[in-house]
């Protein structure tokens, strides 16, 4: 009998499944910001007036700490830039330019910028009649001064060419001396071979060499000019002392 009374009774009991549909309506409606925002307002949530403002502080400091540094990139670049300003300026005041051009731009004569349009037509006048007279004369002149000049200079070379010695040809000869036998005197044949005096011929260091059987011969140097002592001429001279020289021969010949 309860439970026809239960029937009769109008309760709703599957409230929540309407409660969940409308819920999620809302949430495809809205979209999942709205669930955000109901989450964040909830007991739990921890953002308020108070978590704003830090966030802003934190925020403004690092700002100024920024700004702080850009401020000072600034000041360097001004000073690197008045820096250069300067520099450039001494170097435009020391440069050949500059000097050419200051005296022009400073000491400007006001007379001189007012002429009498007279002046200048004469002025024009007569660097017509110049170009206008000899046209060919100064270069007929110049290659007269250019002829002259290189005879000048030939002439100088020629002289300087004349007076600079000429290179004598020389020759350096090593010559063997035999005697007869070893009773030949060889201080007398050195003495003999020494006393041949021909225009050219320098004698030099000597040596006495053993041949054999208690024979010496004399090794003696001697420099020559080519054009005027020839081998053949010397030897000759040197044979003429048949008493004491039985033999001349060359045992080294070089060309100085």
């Amino acid at each position: 009998m309860a439970t026809n009374f239960l029937l009769h009774e109008k309760i709703w009991f599957d409230k929540f499944k309407y409660d969940d549909a409308e819920r999620k309506f809302y949430e495809q409606m809205n979209g999942p910001m709205a669930g955000c925002s109901r989450q964040s307002s909830g007991p739990g949530a921890s953002s308020g007036p108070g978590g704003d403002h830090s966030e802003l502080v934190t925020r403004i400091a690092s700002l100024e700490v920024e700004n702080q540094s850009l401020r000072g990139v600034v000041q360097d670049l001004q000073q690197a830039v008045c820096k250069l300003e300067a520099r450039l300026a001494v170097l435009e005041k020391g440069s050949p330019a500059h000097r050419a051009t200051a005296p022009q731009t400073q000491h400007v004569s006001p007379m001189r910028q007012v002429e009498p349009s007279t002046k200048k037509a004469a002025t024009a006048a007569e660097d017509d009649e110049d170009n206008d007279i000899d046209l060919f004369g100064s270069d007929e002149e110049d290659n007269k001064e250019a002829t002259r000049l290189r005879e000048e200079r030939l002439r100088q070379y020629a002289e300087k060419k004349a007076k600079k010695p000429a290179l004598v040809a020389k020759s350096s000869i090593l010559l063997d001396v035999k005697p007869w036998d070893d009773e030949t005197d060889m201080a007398q044949l050195e003495a003999c071979v020494r006393s041949v005096q021909l225009d050219g011929l320098t004698w030099g260091g000597s040596k006495l060499v053993p041949v054999g059987y208690g024979i010496r011969k004399l090794q003696i140097q001697c420099v020559v000019e080519d054009e005027k002592v020839g081998t053949d001429l010397l030897e000759e001279e040197i044979t003429k002392f048949e008493e004491h020289v039985q033999s001349v021969d060359i045992a080294a010949f070089n060309k100085i």
